[in-house]
């Protein structure tokens, strides 16, 4: 009797541990979707930073971020996107904020990168 109570035990402790992982991938995912991407358009006059969520990378096709970022700015001749520039989160620590939705045309631009920073990176409001 007692094997049996350490079993069940096991196997409702199993079916826990599943749950939870299921919700942590469910809540990855979500954040993952959300997740924004930073990049550095430089033009002849100035650079600024935008963001690129995951998702509309991947809309926008498949391979390295960058050159989807480069292929899709050739092939329509503008994105929109948000402009990113460092900010205050809630608490006064330093992030990196969504400014405004700039559009960015294919002949103003010289070179498109991927941008890094120190900072977390705060999704614009949907």
């Amino acid at each position: 009797m007692a094997t049996e109570t350490i079993a069940t035990r096991r196997a409702l402790m199993g079916f826990a541990a599943f749950g939870l992982a299921a919700a942590f991938a469910g809540a990855a995912q979500a954040q993952a979707n959300t997740q924004m991407k930073l990049f550095k358009v430089i033009t002849s006059k100035d650079e600024i930073t935008i963001g690129v969520s995951a998702t509309e990378l991947a809309a926008m096709g498949s391979g390295e971020d960058v050159k989807v970022l480069a292929q899709q700015l050739v092939a329509s001749g503008q994105i929109t996107v948000w402009q990113y520039a460092v900010g205050r989160d809630a608490s006064g620590g330093l992030q990196m904020n969504p400014l405004r939705r700039v559009a960015i045309l294919k002949n103003d631009s010289l070179r498109v990168e991927p941008a890094s920073t120190p900072y977390k990176i705060a999704p614009p409001a949907q």
